[in-house]
C-alpha cells in the first residue's frame, strides 16, 4: 500500500490506496463501506502506544521533513507529542537512537545497516527504515587553490600523487565512515583512479564543521549535504566540484530510522509518524512554500544558518563557484518520483560498497540484511 494526501470526512487521516488501488482509510473500511468493527468497542484503537517522542537531526537542509511535521503541527495531529534534538554528529545520532534517548532520527543510509550489522564499531543494534527522507543535494567542494585545475577526479590524480611523494597526502573529509557521503567521497576519488584508502588521507567531520575546517586549511575537500557546500562559496574557500545527482540522478539520502525494537513494540506510533512525515513532505515539495521552509529551518534550533545559504540550492538554483551555474532539474526532494519507498534495492547498494571498501568481512547477506533493515512494509 501506499499513502494518499486525500483526508477523511472529518480532514483527520491519509487515506491508504492500495495496491489494487481501492481507497480505504487507517481503519481498514474499503470503498467508503462501514465494517462491524468500525463501530462500537470491537474498533480497535489506532492511537500510537508512545506519544512522547524526541527526533534525533543533524544540521542540515534534508532535515527539513521532520522539522516541519513538528513545525506545522502534523505529529501532535497524530497524536504525537514531538520534540526535534539537534545532535552535534552521526555518532551521537547513532548512539542516543540505540540507548533510547531518541525515539526515531535523521540519519544517513547505510547507518542503520552498519549498526544491525555491528560494523565500524558500532555496537550491534538492529535498526529499521521504513521511510527514505530525501534524495539528492550533496555535493564535493574543493578549496580554492584546485579551482581551474580539477573538473575532473582524473585531473586531482597527478595532485595526490605529487602530495604523496612528497609525504604530505592531501586531506578529504566525509561525515560518518558508513554513510552516504563517505560513499559518494570514494566512489569520485576512485573514478579518477584514486585510492580512498591508500592514497589520500580521508577524515571524518560533522557536517556543521565542514566549511570552518576547510577556512582554516585542515582539508583539501570533503562531501557533505548542504547547506554548507554553498556556505564554503559564499565564505570564498572553495568550490563545488561536482554534486552527489550528477553522479547518481535521484539517489537515495536521508533516512527516517528507529530500532527494531521500537518498531516491533509500536507499530501504530510508527504509522502515526509516516503519516505526519507525508504530509510534511508533500508540503516541502510544493515549491512555493520552500522559502518559508527555508526559513523554519534556518533558525539557531535547527541549522543556524542564514535563509538565503538553505534556500538558493533548495529552489535547484546552483552557482558551483567557479564560473558555471545552471537550474538543476535534479535538485533535492522530500517526495516527488517515489521519494520516500525504502526501496530494498539500496540496502543490496549500500551492502555492495561495504565489500568494496572492506568494511564487511566476506560475502554479506545481501538479502536477509536488506530486508530486516529496509522495511517497505512498515
Amino acid at each position: 500500500m501506499r499513502f494518499g494526501s486525500a483526508r477523511d470526512s472529518h480532514g483527520l487521516q491519509p487515506t491508504i490506496i492500495s495496491e489494487e488501488g481501492r481507497c480505504c482509510n487507517t481503519a481498514g473500511n474499503f470503498n467508503g463501506r462501514a465494517s462491524a468493527a468500525w463501530s462500537g468497542s470491537a474498533y480497535a484503537s489506532d492511537a500510537p502506544e508512545t506519544t512522547d517522542m524526541r527526533f534525533g537531526i543533524i544540521a542540515l537542509t534534508d532535515d527539513a521533513s521532520i522539522v516541519m511535521a513538528h513545525e506545522l503541527g502534523y505529529f501532535k495531529k497524530f497524536g504525537i507529542n514531538s520534540i526535534i534534538s539537534k545532535d552535534a554528529s552521526w555518532a551521537v545520532i547513532r548512539d542516543k537512537l540505540s540507548l533510547g534517548e531518541n525515539q526515531a532520527t535523521h540519519m544517513l543510509l547505510g547507518m542503520p545497516i552498519a549498526s544491525t550489522m555491528g560494523l565500524l564499531g558500532s555496537p550491534v543494534k538492529p535498526m529499521v527504515v521504513p521511510w527514505l527522507l530525501s534524495r539528492n543535494g550533496q555535493a564535493i567542494t574543493l578549496a580554492n587553490k584546485f579551482k581551474g585545475k580539477v573538473k575532473t577526479a582524473q585531473d586531482m590524480k597527478p595532485l595526490v600523487d605529487k602530495a604523496k611523494a612528497a609525504g604530505d597526502p592531501l586531506i578529504f573529509a566525509m561525515t560518518f565512515p558508513p554513510g552516504t557521503h563517505a560513499m559518494w567521497m570514494r566512489y569520485w576519488l576512485a573514478s579518477g583512479g584514486i585510492n580512498p584508502d591508500k592514497d589520500v588521507t580521508l577524515i571524518t567531520i560533522p557536517p556543521p564543521q565542514m566549511a570552518a575546517n576547510m577556512k582554516v586549511d585542515k582539508m583539501d575537500g570533503f562531501c557533505v549535504g548542504e547547506p554548507w557546500n554553498l556556505r564554503a562559496i559564499q565564505d570564498g574557500i572553495g568550490f563545488t566540484v561536482v554534486t552527489t545527482q550528477q553522479m547518481w540522478p535521484d539517489h537515495p539520502e536521508k533516512v527516517c530510522a528507529f530500532t527494531e525494537e521500537f518498531a516491533n513494540k509500536n507499530p501504530k506510533t510508527v504509522i502515526a509518524v509516516l503519516k505526519a512525515l507525508q504530509l510534511s513532505s508533500e508540503y516541502i515539495d510544493k515549491m512555493e512554500n520552500r522559502p518559508s521552509v527555508a526559513e523554519v529551518i534556518s533558525r539557531p534550533t535547527y541549522i543556524n544558518a542564514s535563509k538565503e545559504v538553505i534556500l538558493e540550492r533548495l529552489q535547484g538554483k546552483y552557482d558551483y563557484g567557479d564560473g558555471r551555474k545552471e537550474q538543476d532539474p535534479n535538485y533535492m526532494i522530500f517526495n516527488q518520483r517515489s521519494c520516500n519507498f525504502p526501496s530494498r534495492t539500496y540496502g543490496y547498494w549500500s551492502l555492495s560498497q561495504f565489500l568494496r571498501w572492506g568494511m564487511v568481512k566476506g560475502t554479506p547477506d545481501y538479502k536477509g540484511v536488506s530486508e530486516r533493515v529496509m522495511r517497505p512494509d512498515l
